[in-house]
């Protein structure tokens, strides 16, 4: 699973409480950067790294091909959280996450991270023209769209509706007590 959007959407916050929630393993892809070399420079009018985003995405799908294969003991399921994840190949991911929140919510965040004016005005018009929506859908991701705007709530998001459980485990659905919603129970596949 990726999750992408305009910095100060709330990626990592929520990526992270995915990843705790489900267990699953999170892709920090500024560490993945770092370990494996691959910023190209540094940009000091936008001050940041320059990233080749095709050669980003190549590491990014081959850790998701190797996840969990061939005596790998990493957890399975990754969540790969960046503003260019959504570069990497569709076929490498089952859902791309877009996070979005306000514009007035957008620059207090931004100013509480310390980004200047410049950096400020670039990332709320990215976001005014949803810029990371529209690649993602031009790269043909099977998308979800997340307003963080008042914060991330996974139980008021209703995740197992944005990432329906079996599309990522095997087991089956089950109707809650109340008969409202569909519980995931997860199968133990014995391979003797």
């Amino acid at each position: 699973i990726i999750v992408t959007g305009t910095p100060g959407t709330g990626k990592t916050t929520f990526a992270k409480k995915l990843a705790k929630e489900k267990g699953w393993k999170y892709i920090d892809v500024n560490k993945v950067v770092d370990d494996n070399d691959l910023s190209e420079g540094y940009d000091k009018n936008r001050r940041c790294k320059i990233i080749d985003e095709k050669k980003l995405a190549k590491v990014l799908e081959k850790m998701i091909k190797y996840s969990g294969k061939n005596g790998n003991q990493d957890k399975k399921i990754l969540i790969i959280d960046s503003h260019m994840s959504h570069s990497i190949n569709p076929k490498f991911v089952k859902l791309c996450i877009v996070t979005k929140c306000a514009i007035s919510k957008l620059e207090k965040r931004l100013k509480k991270k310390g980004y200047h004016k410049a950096k400020i005005d670039e990332n709320i018009e990215a976001e005014n023209l949803d810029i990371c929506l529209h690649e993602a859908e031009d790269k043909g991701h099977k998308i979800k769209v997340v307003d963080t705007s008042s914060g991330i709530d996974l139980k008021k998001l209703k995740i197992n509706e944005i990432i329906p459980p079996r599309e990522m485990d095997f087991g089956i659905q089950a109707p809650s007590p109340d008969g409202k919603w569909l519980a995931w129970i997860p199968l133990t596949i014995d391979q003797d």
